[in-house]
Order: structure tokens, then C-alpha cells, then sequence
């Protein structure tokens, strides 16, 4: 399926078509030469923006991590309770997780890597922030219990991911993805209330 493209703004099509390819073959199917081919452009016109592969793939993971925490941040700070806010924050997640599971999976896979620039490690641990500092927030206001924040973060983020993995993957059995997300926003609720 082809993007559409316009002239001035190939970097974006060719993100986007990258990310189009991801669904459709994978990373291993991905090719550099199939996308400009896709996007009707030359083989070599890539090369101003993308070294390689691999740099196409860094690029959009990057981009990635940078769509999801503007969702993060946007749930974290809207308008409500802090629980309100904790639960937007998790939805969303959870909604980005599932609406692009290929990209997600490429977006930790590259974060981890070895090879991960700098600015990607740290783009890909601002969406853990958002979390923790929206739990500290509520700390100081006494809705949630005594702990270090950044633990709880990495606890809220084990579970939905979870939940949004097994949800992509079509492994909820017959409950329905918002029933089983409920149920763990419910479960990590009390645990982190204060008492």
C-alpha cells in the first residue's frame, strides 16, 4: 500500500511507509530500496536522510517513543484527580501499545540494543518519567502510600504492557481488552492508595 508523498517532506513518507512495512513484513522484510520503490521515488533518494537501514529503523523507533510520550504526557496532564489522570495515563498507554504492537516491539527491541544512541535511550525512559513524576505528585498530596515512584512507574508500566501485549496478540481469551485494563488499574489502585 503505497503513502502518499509530496515533495519537501520525504523524510516524514518515508517514515511512515517504513512503519506501513513493519505491519505488513516485519523488521527482518524491511527494506530500504522497498520503500522508496513504495513512495515511487529512487533507490537512492533515502540516502539524504537514512545511511542504512538500521538508521531508518532508529529513526522511527525514535519517532515512536516521541508520538507515545506527547500521549503519555498530554493523559498525565489533563484535567481531574490524580486517579483520573493515573488511569488516562495507563489508557493511553495501552491504546498505543495495541493500536501499533509491531512498532512498540521495535521501539523496546532498538532501545535496548547495544547500539542505542543516547538520545533514544533517553527519549524511550521519558514516558517511565511522566509516570513516576505523576506518582510522586500524588505522594505529596497523600493519595498515594509511602515508596519510591520510580519503582511504583516500573510496576504500572510491567502491567499494562503486559496487558497490551497479550491484547495484540489475541491472547485475552474471550474478556475484552478495556474489562481486563479496568481490572488492572482497579488491582494496581490499591495497591499504591494511601491507607
Amino acid at each position: 500500500m503505497s503513502t502518499a508523498y509530496h515533495h519537501g517532506n520525504l523524510r516524514t513518507a518515508l517514515l511512515a511507509q517504513a512503519e506501513t512495512a513493519l505491519r505488513e513484513v516485519g523488521v527482518d522484510g524491511l527494506s530500504l530500496r522497498q520503500v522508496a520503490r513504495d513512495l515511487g521515488v529512487s533507490h537512492g533518494a533515502p540516502a539524504r536522510h537514512f545511511r542504512d537501514k538500521q538508521a531508518l529503523l532508529d529513526a522511527l523507533a525514535l519517532d515512536g517513543f516521541e508520538a507515545m510520550n506527547a500521549r503519555l504526557a498530554e493523559a498525565a496532564g489533563s484535567a481531574g484527580n490524580f486517579r483520573q489522570r493515573f488511569e488516562r495515563t495507563a489508557r493511553a498507554y495501552v491504546t498505543f501499545a495495541t493500536d501499533r504492537p509491531e512498532l512498540l516491539q521495535l521501539m523496546y527491541t532498538t532501545k535496548h540494543d547495544d547500539a542505542a544512541s543516547d538520545l533514544l535511550r533517553e527519549t524511550g525512559y521519558r514516558g517511565m518519567l511522566v509516570a513516576r513524576d505523576l506518582i510522586a505528585e500524588a505522594q505529596a498530596a497523600g493519595e498515594v502510600r509511602e515508596g519510591d515512584p520510580g519503582v511504583f512507574a516500573v510496576v504500572v508500566h510491567a502491567h499494562m504492557h503486559g496487558v497490551a501485549v497479550l491484547a495484540s496478540q489475541g491472547m485475552l481469551e474471550e474478556y475484552a481488552t478495556d474489562v481486563v485494563v479496568e481490572a488492572a488499574l482497579d488491582q494496581l489502585w490499591n495497591g499504591i492508595a494511601a491507607r
